[in-house]
C-alpha cells in the first residue's frame, strides 16, 4: 500500500463537505499563514505585488493590503506584542524577536474561486525569501485553516470533532509535524479523554453538553483543533468563564480553527491545497455516518484491549482510511 499521505492532492483543493452552508451559499474560510525571512513591509509588498491592492500601515509591525482581490488582507508580526508597538523599547524587542517570532498573513473569508491564488501568493512568497517551519531549530510556524461551519447545529458540528478525534493520529504520524511545533505547547493533541467521550457518550449529548464536556478536557487554544472560538460565537456565557489562561484571547467566529498544519513555504514541493484537503478528509469522515461509528466503535475497542500497542491505532487508521480513500476527487 502506497503512504496514504503522498496520495492526497496537492494541485487542487478539494471542495469542503457540505459546500454550502445552512442559508445555500458557499462556504468560506479564512487562512493564516506564519513564516520568516521577510518584514512586515516586505510580505505586505509581495501581497500587493501578487493580488493587487495598495499597503496601509497603521503600526510599524501591523499593515493592511487594501483593494486586493480577496479584499483587506492583514500582514503583522504575529506576537501580542505588537498591540504595544510605537515605543522605542517595544519597537527594539520587536525587532530582536524576528528570529523566532513569525510574520503573519490573515485573509478575509475566501470563497473557493479564491483558494487557488493562496498557492500562487505561496509561490511569491517563496521567491521573494520566506522561509518555513523547518528551516531552523524553534522556528514553529504554522498554517492556520478556518473553515465556516456549515450551520450552527450539534448535528452538523458535532460529527466534525468526532472525525478529527478519531483520525488525528494519523494526520500527525502520516506526516509529522515540525519537532519544534511537537515541542511548543500551541498545537498538542486533544486528550485521549476527550476522543473516548466522544467516542461513546457524545451520542447523548447536546449542544451544551458538548460546549462544557470539552471545556473540561481541554479549556486551552493551544490544540490541533481549537473549537474555543466557535463555542464563543455559539455560547458567549457557557464558554467566558473558563477562557481566563486559555492560550490566548478568544475572538468569538463561526468558523472551525484548524491549526495543526505546518508552514513549509520555503520548501519546494509544499502546497497549501496539501494541508486543506487533509482537512477536507476530515469532513468527509464526519459526513460518512456509518464509518464515523465503525472509527468510534473500533476507537472504544482498542482502548478496552490489553494487548494494544500505541502505534496499533495508525496502523488501523491506515487500512480503514485506504478503504475509505477520502481524498479523491468526487
Amino acid at each position: 500500500m502506497d503512504s496514504l499521505a503522498a496520495l492526497v492532492p496537492r494541485d487542487r483543493f478539494l471542495p469542503l463537505c457540505p459546500e454550502t452552508n445552512a442559508g445555500g451559499a458557499p462556504r468560506r474560510a479564512g487562512i493564516e499563514i506564519e513564516f520568516g525571512g521577510l518584514t512586515e513591509a516586505e510580505a505586505a509588498r509581495v501581497v500587493a505585488d501578487a493580488l493587487g491592492g495598495r499597503v496601509h500601515e497603521k503600526t510599524a509591525h501591523e499593515l493592511v493590503v487594501e483593494g486586493t482581490d480577496w479584499g483587506a488582507v492583514e500582514v503583522c508580526l504575529d506576537t501580542i506584542w505588537r498591540e504595544k508597538a510605537g515605543g522605542k523599547l517595544a519597537d527594539l524587542g520587536l525587532d530582536l524577536s524576528r528570529a523566532v517570532v513569525p510574520v503573519e498573513i490573515v485573509t478575509p473569508p475566501l470563497a473557493p474561486g479564491h483558494l487557488p491564488a493562496l498557492d500562487r501568493l505561496r509561490g511569491a512568497l517563496r521567491e521573494a525569501g520566506a522561509q518555513g517551519s523547518r528551516d531552523g531549530l524553534l522556528l514553529g510556524f504554522g498554517l492556520h485553516l478556518n473553515p465556516e461551519v456549515a450551520a450552527e447545529t450539534l448535528d452538523t458540528i458535532l460529527p466534525v470533532a468526532r472525525a478529527f478525534a478519531l483520525i488525528e493520529d494519523w494526520l500527525r504520524k502520516a506526516d509529522p509535524i515540525d519537532p519544534a511545533r511537537r515541542v511548543l505547547p500551541f498545537v498538542d493533541p486533544w486528550p485521549r479523554r476527550l476522543v473516548d467521550r466522544l467516542a461513546g457518550e457524545a451520542a447523548g449529548w447536546d449542544l451544551a453538553a458538548f460546549i462544557d464536556a470539552y471545556l473540561a478536557e481541554t479549556p486551552t487554544r493551544n490544540r490541533g483543533l481549537d473549537l474555543l472560538p466557535l463555542f464563543r460565537h455559539l455560547d458567549a456565557d457557557r464558554v467566558g468563564g473558563v477562557l481566563e489562561g486559555a492560550g490566548g484571547l478568544v475572538s468569538a467566529r463561526p468558523t472551525f480553527h484548524y491549526r495543526l498544519p505546518d508552514c513549509r513555504i520555503d520548501e519546494p514541493g509544499w502546497r497549501i491545497a496539501y494541508d486543506w484537503n487533509r482537512w477536507v478528509m476530515v469532513e468527509r469522515l464526519a459526513a460518512d455516518t456509518a464509518a464515523l461509528d465503525r472509527l468510534a466503535s473500533d476507537w472504544l475497542a482498542y482502548r478496552g484491549a490489553l494487548t494494544t500497542m500505541r502505534g496499533d491505532w495508525f496502523a488501523h487508521l491506515e487500512e480503514r482510511l485506504d478503504a475509505l480513500a477520502l481524498w479523491e476527487t468526487r
